[in-house]
């Protein structure tokens, strides 16, 4: 019996790395899987057995305890998800930054911020547009896909980990990808020829393999950004910097927007929580109370 991790699926094969041959395996499901409707991620790590080794097919025989899961996209024991945004082209918008996060807070998901282009805007404007974020506790790396800067500090953060790459289009997270796995598109390929039809316009969760053992997830991203199944209540615990005033306010129900004796909006006079993030926190409280939601 191997055992591996599953990498991409695609029209019921599940294409697995061993973990001791380092080989990719093109494998089915036992039928008693299919009959207890067990679903498989990506990033799964499961027991198979070797039906052909010239061929290098098997069949999967045992889905391996997860650690985390993720529905959208549909990954297993993600240890991080990397927010990519770029400095400029898109125009870095705090409040879908500060919608990545609450969701990835809500998770319970590691987060790396990511800020890609940097070249455009120069090293230091880039870090001082981020200055509350550090701050507040995230991790920044500052990138750029066309000059290389900051590739070896997110290859170091990458390490050992499977990471989720996510953020808008645009900002660059296939140059970073390239850049950080040149041979990306070729093991795409091979996987490809594989299932006999080729490269696919339809895009697939697929697990990319670094060199310093890192795994990265090539996927479009959240195919959600609602937010409306976090309670009222809860938001501000996910506002790292609210979380510990969230408890000292006059009022158990208070929701920090316009009652009195409020701790969160005491902290926020003092400077202890930036205005920007605060006002993301009101826009996605209202959206929460369904009196605006565009999403």
């Amino acid at each position: 019996m191997e055992t591996g991790r599953i990498i991409k699926a695609y029209a019921g094969y599940y294409y697995v790395l061993s973990f001791e041959r380092d080989v990719v395996y093109e494998t089915r499901l036992r039928g008693r899987f299919r009959q207890e409707d067990i679903d498989f991620y990506v990033g799964d790590r499961v027991e198979f057995s070797i039906i052909d080794e010239d061929e290098q097919t098997g069949v999967i025989e045992e889905l391996l305890p997860r650690s985390t899961k993720l529905d959208r996209p549909a990954v297993a024991n993600i240890d991080q998800v990397v927010l990519v945004f770029a400095s400029q082209q898109p125009e870095l918008n705090y409040e879908l930054l500060d919608r990545f996060l609450l969701l990835v807070e809500a998770y319970g998901f590691e987060i790396l911020i990511c800020i890609n282009k940097v070249d455009l805007v120069g090293l230091n404007e880039a870090q001082e547009a981020l200055a509350d974020y550090e701050d507040i506790g995230y991790r920044v790396v500052y990138t750029s896909a066309e000059t290389e800067h900051g590739l070896n500090r997110l290859t170091e953060e990458l390490q050992g980990r499977l990471s989720v790459l996510a953020g808008p289009s645009g900002v660059g997270k296939s140059s970073l990808l390239n850049r950080l796995s040149p041979e990306a598109e070729m093991d795409v390929g091979k996987v490809s020829q594989k299932i006999k039809q080729g490269r696919h316009t339809t895009r697939h969760v697929e697990l990319i393999t670094l060199d310093n053992g890192g795994l990265v997830v090539d996927t479009p991203g959240f195919t959600s950004l609602r937010i409306d199944f976090i309670a009222e209540r809860e938001l501000a615990y996910f506002f790292r910097e609210m979380r510990e005033y969230t408890g000292q306010c006059k009022f158990n129900d208070c929701l920090h927007s316009s009652e009195p004796e409020c701790r969160v909006k005491q902290a926020l006079e003092e400077g202890e929580i930036p205005q920007s993030r605060y006002d993301s926190y009101l826009s996605f409280l209202s959206e929460i109370k369904g009196e605006d939601n565009q999403w």
